[in-house]
C-alpha cells in the first residue's frame, strides 16, 4: 500500500511518515501542491493525506487535480484548524469519516487508511 501525505508542516508529515512506515505502509512525503501533483505524474499512490489549508492551494483543490489524473485514489484530509465549512466541503469529497483533526492518533489514522484501502 502506497501514501502520499501532502502537508506544509515539514516536521509534522515526516515524521507521521516514519510512523506509518514502522507499520508497513509506504509513505512518501511532500509539503506543496506542486511537489505533491509531480510525485502523482511519476509514481502510484493508493490513498493521499492531504492537509486542508495547504499555501496556494487548499487540500480539496489538490484531491479534485490529483483524482483527475488517479481516479482511483483515495483520500483522507487532515486539518489543524478545523471550520464547519471546510468539514462539510471535503465531507462532501470523501466522507465526514475521512476528515480528522491534528493531531490525530496513529491508531485512528491507521483504521480509516484500512477502511480505505481494503477490498
Amino acid at each position: 500500500m502506497r501514501l502520499l501525505l501532502v502537508d506544509d508542516e515539514e516536521e509534522l508529515v515526516s515524521t507521521l511518515a516514519e510512523r506509518l512506515t514502522m507499520r508497513g505502509i509506504d509513505a512518501t512525503w511532500v509539503t506543496n501542491y506542486q511537489e505533491a501533483l509531480a510525485a502523482v505524474e511519476r509514481e502510484h499512490f493508493d490513498l493521499a493525506l492531504l492537509d486542508v489549508r495547504l499555501p496556494q492551494m487548499n487540500g480539496l483543490e489538490l484531491k479534485r487535480l490529483i483524482a483527475a489524473r488517479r481516479p482511483e485514489m483515495k483520500f483522507i484530509f487532515l486539518t489543524g484548524h478545523g471550520s464547519e465549512e471546510d468539514f462539510e466541503a471535503c465531507s462532501a469529497e470523501s466522507g465526514p469519516e475521512y476528515y480528522l483533526i491534528k493531531p490525530v492518533q496513529i491508531e485512528v489514522l491507521m483504521a480509516k487508511i484500512n477502511e480505505l484501502t481494503q477490498p
